[in-house]
């Protein structure tokens, strides 16, 4: 759980601390609970300085510059699975790097039962900032 933003983005960050290439990250929560925090963590992990933004027009956004390159892709504008071969997802799921797709539910057939499953949820009974954050992977703590 997350009490916060600052929460959120430090739960990525070390996560990108610890993530070893050829991870993928499937993330998922409504719009605003905050998964391009968790993202901007995860990449501050990675040791990427740039700021990071969602890719919601460009799907695809690459980083170079920390540990290990940073995938982001946001697949919200995605009208059919088959355009993510035009992108060329392949090679960046089993690329050098880390893969983070925001929306995952919408290419779940895609995934590999090995992906790392990231759900973010928000809960207003218990305030504002309050984030139920669920992570799928036995390896993380």
């Amino acid at each position: 759980m997350s009490y916060s933003p600052e929460e959120t983005f430090s739960l990525g960050e070390r996560m990108g601390k610890s993530i070893e290439k050829g991870s993928i990250i499937a993330l998922s929560g409504d719009l605003g609970t905050g998964k391009t925090v968790f993202t901007k963590g995860l990449a501050a992990g990675l040791g990427i300085k740039r700021e990071i933004t969602s890719p919601t027009f460009n799907i695809l956004k690459i980083y170079r510059e920390g540990r290990l390159p940073l995938y982001h892709f946001d697949v919200y504008r995605i009208g059919d699975i088959s355009e993510m071969d035009e992108i060329g997802f392949e090679d960046c799921f089993y690329g050098e790097g880390v893969s983070l797709v925001e929306w995952a539910e919408l290419i779940d057939a895609l995934l590999p039962e090995s992906c790392i499953r990231v759900k973010i949820k928000k809960d207003p009974g218990k305030g504002f900032d309050y984030r139920e954050i669920e992570i799928n992977d036995c390896s993380f703590h």
